[in-house]
């Protein structure tokens, strides 16, 4: 009696797992993905601006860490799942609403709407990882991998809902224990008891999908400057000071992305594919590019006030935001620069010690003059950088072992 051979499995029935041999670019859904955080930058940048003080700052930054990591934990599910099934296609859509959400509540997080704002982030991760179980119930190792990561969400879930229930600085020191949890978590490969963490196995990345996302948010961070730049120009003080300070705003952005791109920035991808242990970018890179897009928001944020008013003495909150966006820069480029050659060049932290050098004297001159004077420093590291480089041969990566 003839049997009909079984039918192969269709895309439907298979998990929806990136292929190995597949073609590993953004997809367009993904850049669509990211116009949320154009929104959510510029929100974050101008909420620093609204009550210049240490309290908005650390207000600012636990914001920008919730949204950045609702984005840097999609873009790992896109590296690793397959971003072209319509189960994931899906996925990315629903998270997308929800980032939306979280950004509308924004300016009222740490008022009215902190519940929407952390129930949200809480529905992102809780539901995403509800889901992923369910569309991996055939392979057990990677169902595990997603059970782990959901475990660890679902216990900094509490912190975060009660931040959004309690008030001042207690909402404030819930959601940094949430934070912690959340980006701890992630640094430990989610350790969970009888599971254990996850294997080395699974945290292969994808050198060209991994690095074109970071420079994509990257280039969005910047695009919050130029927002800034653009639309808060002041017509309230001379035409010469107007100019000036919107020049310096511009330049400055194009410092910073000069800056990324040489050479690290362009070498990215080569670095992961020459590492011997490709998942150490996996546990960095999202905390390195986190202090570069902290450094160009807060640079932006003191766009906004320079460019709203240049002259008189600058107040010591006024120049800690103006300086410290791109000491915060710095740093973290520093950092990304030792996971791409395993050095970090005399111009980082050179920069850092001539801004530490001139913020003093920043306190008895114009806005405009400190917005200069953190431009000049970038200029003095952008054309170290040019130098070092000049009349060489390309320099290959070379990622610590």
């Amino acid at each position: 009696m003839h049997v009909p051979a079984p039918e192969p499995p269709t895309n439907r029935d298979r998990p929806p797992v990136r292929d190995p041999e597949s073609p590993r670019r953004v997809t367009l859904l993904e850049l669509f993905f990211d116009l949320v955080y154009v929104v959510a930058l510029a929100l974050i940048s101008r909420a620093l601006v609204t009550d210049v003080s240490w309290d908005r700052a650390l207000q600012s930054l636990i914001m920008l860490m919730a949204i950045w990591w609702t984005w840097a934990i999609t873009t790992l599910v896109t590296d690793m799942y397959d971003p072209e099934r319509p189960e994931i296609k899906l996925l990315i859509v629903a998270v997308m609403f929800g980032a939306l959400l979280m950004t509308t509540a924004i300016p009222e997080a740490f008022g009215s709407r902190g519940l929407v704002f952390s129930g949200t982030y809480v529905a992102i991760h809780l539901g995403r990882g509800l889901f992923l179980i369910q569309q991996v119930r055939r392979r057990p190792e990677t169902q595990r991998r997603a059970a782990r990561i959901f475990v660890w969400f679902a216990i900094s879930a509490v912190p975060w809902i009660a931040g959004g229930l309690a008030h001042g600085t207690a909402r404030e020191a819930l959601w940094g224990l949430a934070l912690a949890i959340d980006y701890g978590g992630f640094r430990l490969a989610y350790p969970v008891p009888g599971l254990g963490v996850v294997p080395e196995t699974q945290r292969n990345v994808t050198a060209e999908h991994l690095s074109e996302r970071y420079q994509q948010f990257f280039i969005i961070a910047l695009g919050d400057a130029v927002l800034v730049t653009g639309t808060m120009f002041s017509i309230g003080h001379s035409e010469a000071e107007n100019i000036t300070a919107f020049a310096a705003a511009f330049i400055s952005t194009l410092l910073l992305w000069r800056i990324y791109v040489h050479k690290s920035g362009e070498l990215l991808p080569s670095a992961i594919q020459k590492s011997r242990a490709p998942s150490r970018f996996l546990l960095t890179a999202p905390y390195t590019h986190l202090l570069m897009v902290a450094g160009v928001v807060t640079t932006a944020a003191g766009f906004d006030l320079v460019l709203h008013e240049p002259s008189g003495r600058t107040p010591p909150a006024w120049a800690a935001i103006i300086l410290g966006g791109p000491a915060l820069f710095l740093t973290g480029r520093a950092a990304f620069e030792y996971e791409v050659f395993s050095r970090v060049s005399a111009s980082r932290p050179g920069g850092l010690l001539a801004l530490l050098t001139i913020a003093p004297g920043i306190l008895f001159l114009p806005p405009l003059f400190a917005a200069l004077g953190a431009m000049l420093v970038l200029a003095g590291v952008a054309v170290a950088d040019y130098l070092r480089s000049r009349g060489r041969p390309p320099e290959d990566p070379s990622p610590p072992h």
